[in-house]
């Protein structure tokens, strides 16, 4: 069988979610704990890679990748000649690139049309989490029952130098409101959600490139928010991702979120100082200072090891 008849059906753009599927997994309607939600778009290396770094148990979670219009179509054949078998796989294959927002929303609408799942994970192609990572963050969010949103702390890895920082953020809601003025404390693909909760928000799609931002703000001004504080995902700095390439789009866009969900003058004011500076500066001098910063902090990773400090 060819891999192009290998696909039994395409996602086209505007006809409802229940016949999307292009790529039969395991039966519908079956429950799992979580199901990890994971756009690709012609980076099946960092597909393959992200997806081998999962740790769970076999039959209680979900990959759901959603193919954005790959050159060469993600397909089950040709992952499962990469990952494990064991892994319950579903793939939506939208025909054209149409952007990492629409084909998120598409992705949760799959999920909430199909599945009973408990839990809604975040993972990027090329994005490698530890072994205890859906254990840990499962675990908090059950003992933690008013908590909806969920991250954790991360490492970020420069892919060509093999350059790495820890991220590392406030861990309860009230500073967490606080830092969002200045930066997004949840890294996108570190981040759980209880679907009971959350199932009704969508990502935005009047934020470009900041369409994360915009729904865990939104989520942050009506629910209970918490981050662990392990590093728990190596997140990969590429210089060719969309977060680099669409850099002053993504700025603009985090400077019209903060304007519509801040509601702290001062904080307000701050964050927004802080946005123009970033806007204009080259991001050569940001980059060298931040490196100069982190080589003076506790615990960075310098040639590939940790230094407790």
């Amino acid at each position: 069988m060819s891999e192009e008849n290998f696909v039994t059906q395409s996602v086209n753009f505007y006809p409802k979610i229940d016949p999307l599927i292009s790529d039969k997994g395991n039966d519908l309607h079956s429950p799992v704990d979580i199901c990890i939600l994971m756009p690709c778009y012609n980076n099946f290396g960092g597909l393959v890679q992200s997806i081998n770094s999962i740790k769970y148990d076999r039959h209680r979670f979900l990959v759901l990748v959603v193919d954005d219009g790959s050159s060469v179509a993600v397909t089950r054949r040709r992952l499962y000649q990469h990952i494990p078998f064991y892994v319950n796989l579903q793939i939506i294959s939208l025909k054209s690139n149409h952007g990492i927002s629409t084909a998120l929303n598409k992705g949760l609408e799959f999920i909430y049309a199909n599945y009973a799942v408990r839990f809604i994970a975040r993972l990027d192609c090329g994005d490698i989490c530890q072994p205890q990572r859906f254990y840990r963050q499962i675990s908090f969010l059950e003992d933690n029952p008013h908590i909806d949103l969920l991250g954790t702390w991360c490492y970020f890895k420069d892919i060509r130098t093999g350059y790495t920082y820890q991220y590392i953020t406030p861990t309860e809601h009230k500073l967490i409101e606080r830092s969002m003025y200045f930066r997004n404390v949840f890294v996108h693909p570190t981040v759980m959600w209880r679907v009971s909760a959350l199932h009704t928000y969508r990502y935005p799609y009047n934020y470009p490139h900041a369409e994360d931002y915009g729904l865990f703000y939104d989520i942050i001004s009506k629910k209970r928010t918490a981050i662990i504080d392990e590093f728990l995902v190596t997140c990969e700095i590429n210089k060719k991702g969309i977060s680099f390439l669409n850099r002053p789009e993504q700025l603009k866009s985090r400077l019209r979120v903060i304007w519509h969900y801040g509601n702290n003058k001062l904080l307000l004011a701050a964050g927004i100082i802080k946005l123009v500076v970033l806007i204009v500066l080259p991001y050569r001098i940001i980059s060298k200072f931040k490196k100069r910063v982190d080589n003076h902090k506790p615990g960075i990773i310098k040639n590939n090891k940790i230094e407790i400090l």
